[in-house]
């Protein structure tokens, strides 16, 4: 199984910090956060990893490099500028290949678990299956509701409406099927959106996890998770 990391945002919110360092790069706890994600992957498992590039994508790689000091090899996929989540995707899929991968934002943090998703098989008609977490407080809306209905009768799919929703933790399980055959596809495109279509045509599961996660989306949330990272 193959794993992509998105890593080419702007980071605009995170500025003047990400004025000369890519989000992904930030350090939390003694180490960059993308890292944490190269260690993780390797510990379960994972030899070949994806990474988007574009705003300051020199010092990624010059950090990273061929991946092999995490026991991994990296590829990447270069953007002439940032094709958001599902451009990054539609972009990358000659690298990914035709069998599901693990995708995972670059300026998260979580603790969740990625031997599940790696032991997770989808099913025939799913092209997806989401790490939802409950809502923090800059995102009290959330953006999927887990259908408890549905998952009564042992179906897996999702619901936007009509019940709670929690939040895209940005992990999930992808077939490329997701993204290729997409009917609107552009070159810079959300994968937001690609996963609405696909709750609408119930290809997407998900489950919630309840353990550690931060979005780490502003300098605020960044120094936070940094004191409760360092020793």
């Amino acid at each position: 199984m193959k794993a992509m990391i998105l890593a080419a945002g702007l980071g605009q919110r995170m500025r003047p910090l990400t004025d000369h360092l890519p989000k992904p790069l930030l350090c939390v706890g003694g180490k960059p956060l993308l890292q944490y994600h190269l260690e993780a992957l390797a510990r379960n498992g994972i030899k070949d990893v994806i990474i988007n590039l574009a705003h300051l994508g020199e010092k990624i790689i010059a950090f990273v490099g061929d991946g092999s000091q995490f026991g991994l090899n990296v590829s990447y996929s270069s953007e002439p500028e940032p094709l958001e989540t599902a451009g990054a995707l539609l972009h990358a899929l000659s690298l990914l290949g035709k069998d599901p991968f693990l995708l995972i934002n670059g300026d998260v943090w979580s603790d969740f678990p990625l031997a599940q998703l790696c032991d997770y098989s989808l099913a025939t008609d799913e092209l997806a299956h989401l790490i939802l977490v409950p809502n923090p407080d800059f995102h009290p809306q959330g953006d999927f509701a887990p259908d408890a209905q549905n998952w009564l009768a042992d179906d897996r799919t999702i619901a936007q409406d009509n019940l709670a929703k929690y939040t895209f933790s940005g992990i999930s399980l992808i077939d490329p099927q997701l993204i290729s055959q997409y009917p609107h596809q552009r070159q810079k495109f959300p994968l937001g959106e690609v996963l609405r279509y696909g709750i609408t045509q119930q290809h997407i599961s998900a489950e919630v996890y309840r353990g550690r996660w931060s979005d780490v989306g502003t300098p605020k949330r960044l120094q936070l998770l940094d004191g409760e990272l360092t020793p």
